[in-house]
């Protein structure tokens, strides 16, 4: 089953989004037996979709747990609408696409992914808009991409973009979540990137929070990779990390 997010009344389990991040169908088998009671779905990248396709969604859905498709669509509109189309086509409903990919790309997507899931009696499908990639930082943008703005502006200006373009949300870190969650609806969808428990190892990404972070952010759900499935116990790790959302949520209730 593809998800749609619904960032309503959510578990902690439902806030987890685990990566999986490997080239083999047997690993994924493994994962997805193992904690799909302890996640909310599981993420499907380029990794795994370029080395086993369809096998590895199809191999998810079939143990009753949902995917989200990591697409990261960036191309001309036509493209990345019919990608869109294949997608919905075959029951994947939620999908992310580059929002440096401009209105008129997203627009189109979006338009056309939920024609199609009209017409094939599919749920309505998840658009959400990566705004600037975790392993991005200050430098990376004013130097090599030439963006005036600093981090938490361009996020915004892009996350404007998204809501202008009928974006379901987008994908950021909790740092600039909190600025996105004042200036947007609760209907606006936030996932969060690059989740690092505090007993966990950083790996290759610059912009990381942990889970508390994320919720006192107001983030929806959040992407965790490494710090569960290279876990020597995936379960317990999971199970850190619900009880880590759990707590968050209770002082943000208070």
């Amino acid at each position: 089953m593809g998800i749609a997010f619904n960032n309503k009344n959510l578990s902690a389990k439902d806030r987890i989004v685990l990566a999986l991040d490997t080239d083999s169908l047997e690993e994924v088998e493994r994962l997805v037996k193992l904690l799909k009671d302890y996640v909310g779905c599981f993420k499907v990248g380029p990794q795994l979709f370029l080395a086993c396709g369809y096998d590895a969604i199809d191999l998810i859905k079939n143990n009753g747990a949902n995917v989200y498709f990591d697409a990261k669509f960036h191309d001309i509109p036509s493209t990345v609408a019919k990608a869109a189309s294949t997608l919905v086509k075959r029951g994947i409903t939620t999908f992310s696409a580059h929002l440096a990919g401009g209105s008129k790309m997203l627009k189109t997507t979006a338009k056309v992914a939920r024609e199609t899931a009209k017409k094939f009696n599919q749920p309505t499908p998840t658009i959400l808009g990566v705004t600037l990639l975790s392993s991005f930082g200050q430098r990376t943008l004013t130097e090599e991409l030439n963006v005036r703005m600093n981090i938490d502006e361009y996020v915004s200006h892009l996350t404007y973009l998204a809501q202008e373009s009928k974006i379901d949300g987008v994908i950021a870190s909790a740092s600039e979540a909190k600025k996105i969650r004042k200036e947007f609806s609760d209907e606006f969808i936030i996932l969060c990137p690059a989740i690092r428990p505090t007993w966990s190892v950083v790996n290759d990404q610059i912009r990381v929070v942990t889970p508390a972070d994320a919720i006192r952010a107001g983030v929806d759900y959040m992407v965790v990779g490494r710090p569960i499935t290279a876990a020597e116990d995936p379960i317990a790790a999971a199970n850190l990390i619900i009880d880590e959302i759990e707590e968050a949520s209770k002082i943000i209730e208070v």
